[in-house]
């Protein structure tokens, strides 16, 4: 993985030539009052050489203990600092925003774009030539890429890794799947609530983030495609010691791109992101990626859009057998021969013009990776599903589009035209499906609106909402639902997502009412609302509707409410789309 020059490190004392270049000189070099304050306060046992034009490398930490997934993440930092200092760098621990899934109310997603902006302004503004960056839970490693990328200063990613394998009954049990999974059987009554509640030990069971395909490695995997890791890296468990090795490593090659100025546009291009949605379907990875390469790329200035998630990967196979959309899990996935692995089997749809923080093209990794477990990696010519792609709908129902994970779905429903039931807020579903009254059966479409970035606000995972309970107890597992919100990359079904633009933002979805007919249809790529236009032009949404939708009076929310974009370009702040560079004018005394 970190063998046969995968890239070669210079040692920062060999040219004093160099040194006078990097930016944190720009606070630490020269003489007079202001060197000298920036010299003086950190100095705190610091050697004098540490200021003589060796780049700073900040290790941007996302470690916390409100975030489970990441607390490991000061440790790997330890090892991080290790290979800055031995390359000649000066390793300098940057704390970030953390936001971990399983805790902060109302979603992590509202403070994603807040955490990238944290970055954005913590690594232009301090004395630093290039960045390490150490990411976990799901939102962690966007707003991360996201941050540098508008600062464009050299970075690489270190991804936290996932948990070991959890089992239950002697069979494997991935986290997040296994909570969706088991708590619908509990409301179906096959699951007793005392069993279910001794299962969490059993499916958290080691350091690092969700062990399935979820969001969280998903985007570890798609920091790889774009580039970011160093090749191999990425799905390294987090309790395995090569993390470790990895992470001196990372320090190591985060002194060469600050010497070389090898910046994050200068990796991450057009090419880049074709090789992340190749990826993305081989590995049948997160609907979450597209909004998160969505807003990477609207940082970098790189036009991508919807279309391109499909038209690139809507006829990629699916090869890894993970859940929630197979059997194994994340463990299974690096043992069986990794990433690289399937990119392997992929390497003739991948555009070999893209780089990695290397300095040497991603197909350079190429060529040579064994699959050890067909069982988990399954062959280019016996795939597990031929087209495995994000499918992008449109209609008269999602104007901007919305997505669908065809292999999380069941494939009966993929063509499916229903009675709609319709809650208007998360709440109100939480209130009515249970209802032994509620007008629903197998064929009916649940739609769930007031769930998009503006209406809860930030987004939440709800979109796949609990099937009814007297359905469960006839057996009924999936149903078409359809929402403007998000679902965690750990859940499955057939589920239509990110709907946009909207209902808060006066999308259609705003005017559907129970007992209209949609039509869906992913192999035509259409979402409709079957109701004369004539009638959907006369309709408006009811006020219970409007009434759950967000509002903020101060604060965060309500600069994210008035500010924040559609999941279809990405759901960022519509002034934090670019960059701002790393340039700093004025001084601070």
């Amino acid at each position: 993985m970190l063998s046969g020059g995968a890239y070669s490190c210079r040692r920062a004392h060999q040219s004093k030539e160099i040194h006078s270049m990097v930016r944190s000189q720009g606070w630490y070099g020269g003489d007079g009052r202001d060197p000298y304050i920036h010299r003086a306060w950190m100095r705190r046992g610091v050697p004098d050489h540490a200021f003589d034009g060796r780049p700073q490398i900040a290790i941007a930490n996302t470690a916390s203990d409100l975030t489970p997934c990441n607390m490991h993440l000061n440790e790997v930092a330890e090892y991080v600092k290790q290979g800055v200092w031995e390359a000649g760098g000066v390793p300098v621990n940057v704390p970030m925003v953390s936001l971990g899934e399983t805790l902060v109310k109302p979603t992590a997603m509202l403070w994603r774009n807040l955490a990238a902006m944290a970055t954005e302004e913590m690594l232009r503004a301090n004395p630093i030539d290039a960045a390490v960056l150490l990411g976990g839970c799901d939102k962690t490693i966007p707003a991360l890429l996201m941050g540098a990328a508008s600062v464009d200063i050299p970075a690489v990613v270190l991804p936290g890794g996932p948990m070991l394998n959890g089992y239950f009954r002697g069979e494997r049990m991935g986290c997040g799947t296994g909570v969706w999974q088991l708590s619908e059987e509990v409301r179906a009554g096959t699951l007793s609530e005392a069993e279910f509640e001794a299962t969490d030990k059993k499916m958290i069971r080691s350091k690092g983030h969700c062990n399935t395909m979820g969001t969280a490695s998903t985007m570890g995997l798609m920091a790889e495609a774009l580039g970011m890791t160093i090749p191999g890296v990425a799905g390294t468990p987090a309790a395995d010691s090569r993390l470790l090795e990895a992470a001196h490593a990372s320090g190591r090659l985060a002194v060469e791109l600050a010497l070389e100025d090898r910046r994050i546009s200068q990796v991450i291009t057009k090419e880049s992101f074709h090789n992340a949605i190749v990826a993305l379907a081989g590995i049948g990875g997160s609907t979450n990626a597209v909004v998160h390469l969505l807003a990477i790329a609207g940082r970098l200035g790189i036009d991508l859009t919807l279309e391109d998630f499909d038209r690139i990967g809507g006829q990629v196979p699916l090869l890894v057998n993970l859940q929630p959309a197979g059997a194994y899990l994340m463990e299974d996935l690096f043992r069986a021969g990794g990433f690289l692995a399937v990119l392997d089997q992929l390497t003739d749809l991948l555009d070999p013009a893209a780089q990695t923080v290397t300095g040497r093209p991603l197909t350079d990794y190429l060529g040579g990776n064994q699959v050890w477990d067909s069982g988990v990696i399954t062959l280019r010519d016996d795939p597990l599903q031929d087209d495995a792609g994000i499918a992008v709908l449109h209609g008269n129902l999602a104007p901007r589009g919305a997505i669908i994970k065809p292999a999380a779905a069941t494939p009966e429903l993929l063509v499916h035209t229903g009675r709609a039931v319709v809650f208007d807020s998360i709440e109100d579903a939480h209130a009515r499906l249970d209802d032994p009254d509620l007008d629903v059966d197998a064929d009916s479409v649940l739609v769930l609106r007031g769930c998009g970035p503006k209406g809860y606000p930030g987004m939440p995972e709800v979109g796949n909402m609990p099937i009814p309970q007297k359905l469960l107890k006839q057996g009924v597992r999936d149903m078409v639902r359809i929402s403007d919100g998000r679902m965690s990359g750990t859940a499955y079904g057939t589920v239509v997502l990110h709907v946009a633009p909207e209902a808060a933002a006066g999308g259609p979805l705003s005017l559907v009412q129970d007992g209209d007919l949609i039509s869906l249809d992913v192999p035509n790529r259409r979402l409709e609302l079957l109701v004369d236009g004539a009638e959907l032009a006369g309709r408006t949404a009811a006020q219970r509707e409007v009434d759950g939708f967000a509002t903020a009076d101060r604060g965060w929310q309500k600069l994210y409410i008035e500010h924040v974009q559609g999941a279809d370009t990405g759901a960022d702040l519509d002034f934090l789309v670019g960059s701002s560079g790393s340039v700093v004018t004025r001084e601070s005394h």
